[in-house]
């Protein structure tokens, strides 16, 4: 009994809180707050460091502790935030677990996590349970348990766990959200999503290498193509898609399936760039060129989702909102809204976007954009430090978190079982209902 009002508790005051943020003024740009936000580093690779980067942009951060295996990736982070004028942060490089002390100390406010994708979890639980707010870069999840327990975290220490996903803050994305919001797709129907990806190069670098002659991400990343056959990366597509569909907040995934085709692309590539006689050309690849999923939603919607990352490809996240007066694909940036475009003819979507801008990215715009992923890296970043210094909830909570993660473990399980469908764990134990969306209203966060 105590445990579920524990639960009940947290949700209400999180969404009041955020409910109380989405009428408040704009408080991503012209701030006047002199407050400092205490930020600690877990992870300065080259995400890492990028993130780094763009905090020390911002007048009201400071940066206290840096975390790194590799020494010498955390000694440039060092650097960085001295080069910045601020004071020399402490450093934790003695072993995997050092995060565990960055996390108690008394002069962080938040800790951002930019490590390979299986530590993510357990740092973001240190993390809450040191009364840190948590930021972890995007990631699908190893297990469904993990998720679990990052979700009674949160509701047990009453700390925020937002997911760093830039494209719920890309410019056609938000403008697409404020169209769906308007009603000009009408009810909505169907959405696509996906990271296609060509990744090839990423996964093996230099040449044919990856683990311990790997660099950079191909030292741990591709061992999960070896091992896992899911959507290994599924929240750059469901991100967007989930605030259009009001996901955990009036609707909620409730069944998934998912296909894998066979896998070709990752041997053909080594075999390009180090030849059949390679060693790495006799390994076995789980994870099949692409996968494809398709979720149910409690409101009757259907969302499809690929991942394609090891075949040659140009980039798309593959989005289409489609609903009963229109539709929007962004392979082709095109709209159709039926009784406004020509009958049966695409337009180009670029009007639209400037017509229907969201109040974000006009102020985004104005103030000057910056930041990688064309502005949206910033805006995700700047939407944790602002949360963090009002000490309000995030713009993308736990359950966000826990239910974009989650598609992985759930789409290794479906595809293990002969694409059979599977049960989507619903985080919020029924309050899925009673949620209001909050992400992007009003032109903040």
């Amino acid at each position: 009994m105590n445990e579920e009002l524990n639960r009940r508790s947290f949700i209400q005051k999180s969404t009041a809180a955020s409910l109380a943020l989405a009428v408040a003024p704009n408080i991503v740009f012209g701030n006047k707050d002199d407050r400092k936000v205490r930020l600690g580093f877990i992870g300065v690779g080259l995400q890492g460091t990028g993130l780094l980067k763009m905090c020390l942009s911002m007048d009201d951060v400071e940066v206290n502790a840096i975390c790194d295996i590799d020494k010498a990736a955390a000694a440039r982070a060092q650097k960085l935030v001295e080069k910045s004028g601020r004071k020399k942060p402490a450093l934790y490089t003695k072993d995997e677990e050092d995060y565990n002390n960055l996390v108690e100390r008394d002069d962080l406010d938040g800790v951002i996590i930019a490590t390979p994708w299986v530590w993510h979890t357990p740092m973001a639980i240190a993390t809450m349970k040191a009364q840190k707010y948590c930021a972890p870069e995007v990631w699908g999840a190893s297990s469904i348990d993990e998720i679990w327990q990052l979700v009674k975290t949160s509701e047990e220490t009453g700390m925020p766990c937002m997911m760093l996903e830039n494209h719920n803050y890309d410019r056609d994305s938000m403008a697409i959200l404020n169209m769906v919001r308007k009603g000009l797709f009408g009810e909505l129907i169907h959405c696509q999503c996906g990271y296609q990806h060509d990744l090839r190069d990423v996964k093996f670098r230099p040449g044919a290498e990856f683990g311990a002659k790997g660099e950079n991400e191909a030292r741990w990343r591709t061992d999960h193509s070896v091992k896992r056959n899911g959507d290994l990366y599924p929240t750059h597509g469901i991100g967007p898609i989930a605030n259009c569909l009001d996901i955990d907040r009036g609707n909620r995934f409730v069944t998934l399936t998912a296909t894998a085709t066979k896998a070709r692309g990752l041997h053909n590539y080594i075999v390009e760039k180090g030849g059949q006689d390679h060693p790495n050309a006799k390994v076995q690849f789980a994870l099949g060129d692409i996968v494809t999923t398709v979720i149910k939603c409690a409101n009757g919607e259907t969302v499809i989702i690929n991942h394609d990352t090891n075949l040659p490809r140009p980039y798309s996240n593959m989005y289409r909102v489609q609903g009963t007066k229109g539709l929007w694909m962004e392979d082709n940036m095109s709209i159709y809204l039926e009784g406004t475009s020509p009958e049966h003819s695409w337009e180009d979507f670029e009007p639209y976007m400037k017509k229907y801008e969201h109040p974000l990215w006009k102020n985004f715009m104005n103030d000057g954009v910056r930041g990688g992923h064309g502005g949206a890296g910033f805006l995700k970043t700047r939407a944790f430090v602002e949360s963090v210094k009002r000490q309000i909830p995030t713009p993308i909570d736990v359950y966000d978190t826990a239910s974009w993660a989650v598609i992985t473990p759930l789409t290794e399980m479906s595809i293990a079982q002969g694409s059979e469908p599977i049960e989507f764990p619903d985080f919020t134990m029924g309050n899925w209902m009673r949620r209001k969306p909050i992400f992007g209203l009003h032109g903040e966060f």
